[in-house]
């Protein structure tokens, strides 16, 4: 009987049933559930053990599969947050260079089912730099915070503002016309042209904004440089303006690069020279000074004026380089005619100075070190600064014309009249001699008033304790002379 009943066990389907549940759970399938017998016996007691592990493992997994996905969602949304602070300022919240020109590049695309290539504007603020200076950092961070808002405001929802660093933004007009493009930039523009109040403080936070609209095809690199390119013309417009790009500003362009270029190798090549004039004392008639006039020599296109490159110089940094040669080719001059024209010797030697070269950390000791190589006195050299750099001069600039007055060298202000420096500044200013501007005398020997308002000038200067030297009076001499002595 034995026998029997183990034969009989061997062939019960229960067994397997059990062995291709198994089978299934172990392929992953935890829903798999085996149904017991009535008979209540052991193989019964191992199908239910298995359901009931079956049912802990399902619960385990689905469990784990809920915080796979619950991390996963996590981890996006993360990954999405990271993304959108690589791609946005942190100061003021909008975007920066990054998905500026993603923005671009999705409006050059869909452009090719309307027609219509984006506009970009870039901006660049006009007197943020004071504002910085005089105020700290904090308070310029409330300036851009604003004007970031106030661009905002001015543009339609579809439009991208960006700021590109700085005092810089940027905006991206897509599908817009001619006419709706230039309107949205002149309405930034009239959005900045209200103060902003920082503290106590009111400050103004204008901006020089450059347009360049796109055509098919053009590529956002292109759109950037060109709109940049116009926000320079703007600058160069007098500033808190508008411009709208034109191939004729990259030819501009060229143009000064190209003049860079020429400049430097004419820097470093001998092509600078020096032309005199000679400051006239009118009273006797006789020759008391001469002002050094820079020429530049160019091996194709002759003598070229100050006009054509002093401002490029100023922008691409050479005038540091333009004033060094200046300095010691004029003080070198003077050595020279100590030794060929000993009746020279009292005569002042006067060069221009820009408002980079005070700036300039080594000034100071070389105009010292270059007047005791030459062994030429200092009262001999008079440095001419505007009028403009003395007004808005800082401490560093004070500490250098410290030292120059110090030194012994003359100090000279130039183009007087032409700035908005009031009179009673005269007695601050630290000078000795005072350069009144060629443009107030154009009219003096036909025009009496013109005579009386030279005359009352050139009293002022006097009254002030400073000596006056008027520019251009080699055709009218004798009118200058009634204005001064009548």
């Amino acid at each position: 009987m034995d026998d029997v009943s183990s034969e009989n066990d061997v062939k019960d389907p229960r067994l397997q049933q059990l062995v291709e549940g198994i089978v299934r759970l172990a392929a992953g399938e935890l829903n798999t559930r085996m149904t017991p017998s009535e008979r209540r016996d052991d193989i019964d007691a191992v199908i239910t053990g298995v359901n009931l592990l079956a049912e802990e493992l399902e619960y385990i997994c689905s469990d784990l599969e809920q915080r796979v996905a619950d991390r996963t969602a996590m981890l996006r949304r993360t990954q999405a947050e990271l993304e959108q602070m690589a791609k946005t300022d942190d100061l003021t919240g909008l975007a920066n260079r990054t998905l500026l020109h993603e923005r671009i590049e999705e409006a050059i695309l869909a452009s090719a089912n309307s027609g219509r290539a984006p506009a970009v504007l870039v901006l660049d603020l006009d007197s943020f730099k004071p504002i910085n200076d005089t105020l700290g950092h904090g308070a310029g961070d409330v300036v851009l915070v604003e004007v970031a808002k106030r661009i905002r405001s001015a543009v339609r929802a579809a439009d991208t503002v960006a700021r590109l660093g700085g005092d810089e933004f940027a905006v991206v007009i897509a599908e817009a016309t001619e006419e709706e493009i230039l309107q949205i930039a002149h309405r930034v523009s009239e959005q900045l042209q209200g103060s902003v109040r920082v503290g106590t403080e009111t400050v103004w936070a204008m901006a020089s904004i450059g347009v360049c609209i796109g055509t098919p095809g053009y590529p956002a690199e292109a759109l950037m440089r060109d709109a940049d390119i116009a926000m320079d013309q703007a600058k160069a417009q007098g500033r808190n303006n508008v411009q709208l790009f034109h191939p004729d500003m990259l030819v501009a362009i060229r143009e000064r690069s190209r003049i860079t270029a020429e400049l430097r190798t004419a820097i470093a090549g001998g092509q600078l020279a020096l032309h005199y004039q000679p400051v006239v004392e009118l009273a006797s008639g006789r020759a008391i000074g001469i002002e050094a006039l820079l020429r530049w020599q160019h091996p194709v296109r002759g003598i070229i004026m100050p006009d054509s490159f002093i401002r490029i110089a100023e922008e691409t940094g050479l005038i540091l380089e333009l004033g060094r040669w200046v300095l010691h080719e004029g003080v070198a001059q003077i050595r020279r005619w100590n030794e060929t024209a000993p009746d020279l010797t009292e005569f002042r030697f006067h060069i221009n100075l820009s408002a980079a070269e005070l700036l300039r950390s080594d000034l100071l000791q070389d105009v010292r070190d270059t007047l005791d190589r030459h062994q030429v006195a200092p009262w001999r050299l008079v440095l001419e600064i505007t009028e403009t750099v003395l007004m808005s001069r800082g401490t560093a600039e004070e500490q250098v014309l410290g030292g120059l007055r110090d030194l012994g060298v003359g100090l000279q202000i130039d183009d007087f009249g032409t700035g908005y420096s009031p009179i009673s500044y005269l007695r601050a200013l630290p000078t000795d001699t005072v350069q009144v501007d060629h443009s107030l005398i154009l009219d003096i020997g036909s025009d009496p008033q013109q005579q009386k308002f030279v005359a009352a000038i050139l009293q002022l200067i006097s009254s002030a304790g400073l000596k006056a030297i008027v520019e251009g009076t080699g055709t009218n001499p004798r009118h200058l002379a009634q204005c001064q002595y009548d």
